[in-house]
């Protein structure tokens, strides 16, 4: 499973009914992987996966295998609350031709990070998928630590993990512990930089749907040595990333995304659709972006 500098965790078009609009869906597909997209990831968070019910999702991974053709790799993400409902989702990517999966951690219930190991373990028992393990939170209250990420490396097919904690600390000690084969992804835009710095891998981004391509140049900047390049771009493109969670995701990035000409629809409740109170301020932001996108070029 090789994902590249940018993985984006890709929004899911909805057409005006609120169902799953494929046609949509293959021309955001399309402009992904033309701006700077290394790999795909389907039914994340991102994606509005709480939303989306087992058909659903095993649609979309049908349709996106399909319609990405080995181009570049396609991660199903399958991790759920419910361990017998991921290893039914995992099974199906599996025999649809998924290249990996993305697990995350397993969210409201609380397990201990023991109970951690214990689903993790299982889930890999049972495919030969490549595994990017998902640390998230924020969102799921429990933190996965540096030490069960370590304990976890060591099963053959865990191979990566997305740390969306915003600790450099645990990410760096995660680096520090794991062998050269394992990846560490930022699952945060503005840590980007910060984590190729202390010998991270790259980043499973919101914000590639829009400035992908230049994200690409900020990293292929830091890595040919040219760190106050590098720097410049992250500075420029910082107040994009934070504005693209300036309101519940995927809410800012597909009001961006419609900016460009890229319509995905609207989101599933109970997140609201429209972005009137902060589209003033996306839009400010967005156009100091443009007035520096020379930087780019």
């Amino acid at each position: 499973m090789e994902l590249g500098q940018i993985g984006t965790a890709m929004v899911t078009p909805f057409s005006h009914t609120g169902d799953i609009d494929f046609d949509l869906t293959e021309k955001l597909i399309e402009h992904l992987i033309a701006t700077g997209t290394d790999s795909l990831i389907v039914c994340g968070t991102t994606g509005e996966s709480p939303t989306l019910n087992h058909q659903e999702k095993s649609d979309i991974f049908r349709y996106a295998i399909e319609i990405v053709n080995k181009r570049i790799p396609v991660i199903a993400g399958t991790g759920t609350f419910n361990t017998a409902e991921t290893v039914k989702l995992t099974k199906q990517a599996d025999e649809l031709g998924a290249d990996g999966i993305m697990l995350v951690t397993p969210y409201y219930n609380k397990p201990d990070q023991k109970g951690i190991v214990a689903h993790f373990t299982h889930i890999a028992s049972i495919t030969d998928l490549p595994i990017l393990l998902y640390n998230i939170p924020g969102r799921s209250a429990v933190n996965m630590e540096a030490e069960t990420v370590i304990e976890l490396s060591k099963i053959k097919n865990i191979r990566a993990v997305k740390e969306a904690s915003g600790s450099l600390d645990q990410m760096s000690d995660i680096i520090s512990g794991t062998d050269n084969g394992f990846k560490v992804y930022s699952g945060d835009d503005s840590l980007t930089l910060p984590l190729l710095s202390i010998g991270g891998d790259g980043v499973i981004s919101v914000a590639s749907h829009i400035v992908g391509a230049e994200m690409q140049q900020m990293i292929n900047a830091f890595k040919l040595g040219d760190t106050t390049k590098s720097a410049k771009m992250h500075r420029i493109l910082l107040p994009l990333f934070q504005a693209v969670f300036s309101a519940p995701n995927p809410v800012p990035v597909k009001y961006a995304l419609a900016k460009m000409g890229i319509d995905t629809g609207g989101v599933r409740l109970p997140l609201i659709a429209g972005f009137k109170e902060g589209a003033a301020a996306f839009d400010e932001v967005w156009n100091n972006f443009k007035k520096n996108e020379h930087v780019f070029q």
